[in-house]
């Protein structure tokens, strides 16, 4: 097996992408996002896509190629990531995976973990549930069916909660038992790196990032995608916050200290999730030096 995929995870803000192409220009290689925000091609400001520059540094796969209408799965991911990397790797020998969605970088290394059917109408109550009485009832209820599971994901996403519970309530057993049961085998060998960066430093990243994406026109981007609100891939933080904007529920400074408040938590639980599900990655700053980054990468034949 002479074929290696380099992984890179971490949090939000960390640094991942100028490190991937780093890595992807000293191998040669291109870069394959799992970010599952910035799939979509309206999401540009607030999912922090990389810039025109540097998508021309190195060719990018899996960045901005659906529409938020356009429903798109951790399962549908895989499936097309392996079709993706199959080809690729008939002509070359590295690839970069990176990206802080852990779910979907989980999907591509191990394969993706098989759940029960969830029936229509626990669908429907749980959704019916959502709207009347807000994502609180459902997370209490998550928390008392599977603490386990609670305590490691986004309990903040609306539709993570909802698989969740969906599948505990029609399982009749928690969540999580169904995490994990068997890996898939891959064609190609895996070296798995992280960004290790100060969390004080990571902070203050996030806050002057959340800045920058104001400046940059996060507002009027928003304000475009109101009408499609209540989809799936607009619930996610830097959207959320604004959309309680225009409804009046917030003013525009508290917004905007709650998507760096929220941004900031949602950091802390990927780096929870990278210290439990990566735990053999080899931890790197962003600003690690040519040498030293080459010396850690595998050698070219």
């Amino acid at each position: 097996m002479n074929k290696t995929l380099i992984t890179l995870s971490g949090p939000t803000g960390s640094g991942k992408t100028a490190l991937s192409i780093r890595i992807a220009k000293a191998l040669g290689a291109e870069i394959f996002s799992c970010d599952s925000r910035q799939f979509y091609k309206e999401m540009l400001i607030g999912t922090a896509v990389p810039s025109k520059t540097e998508l021309k540094e190195v060719p990018h796969h899996f960045i901005q190629h659906k529409s938020i209408q356009s429903p798109y799965t951790v399962g549908q991911f895989e499936a097309d990531a392996m079709n993706a990397l199959t080809q690729y790797f008939e002509k070359q020998e590295f690839a970069v995976l990176v990206g802080g969605s852990g779910l979907y970088m989980h999907a591509v290394v191990e394969g993706i973990d098989k759940f029960p059917e969830v029936p229509e109408e626990i669908r429907t109550t749980l959704g019916e549930r959502l709207e009347t009485n807000g994502l609180e009832d459902l997370q209490n209820e998550l928390q008392t069916l599977d603490p386990d599971h609670y305590q490691k994901m986004d309990v903040q996403n609306p539709s993570r909660v909802l698989r969740a519970l969906g599948v505990s309530l029609a399982a009749g057993q928690p969540y999580s038992s169904f995490l994990g049961q068997q890996k898939a085998k891959r064609p190609f060998s895996i070296l798995p790196l992280s960004v290790d960066i100060p969390r004080t430093i990571l902070y203050d990243r996030i806050n002057d990032r959340v800045d920058q994406m104001i400046n940059a026109g996060l507002l009027q981007e928003v304000e475009s995608l109101y009408p499609y609100r209540d989809l799936n891939a607009l619930q996610t933080v830097g959207y959320q916050e604004i959309f309680d904007f225009f409804d009046q529920k917030i003013d525009l400074d508290e917004a905007i200290a709650q998507i760096k408040q929220h941004t900031r938590h949602y950091a802390k639980r990927q780096m929870t999730w990278i210290r439990r599900k990566e735990s053999n990655a080899l931890r790197i700053n962003p600003t690690i030096s040519d040498e030293d980054l080459v010396s850690i990468l595998p050698k070219q034949p």
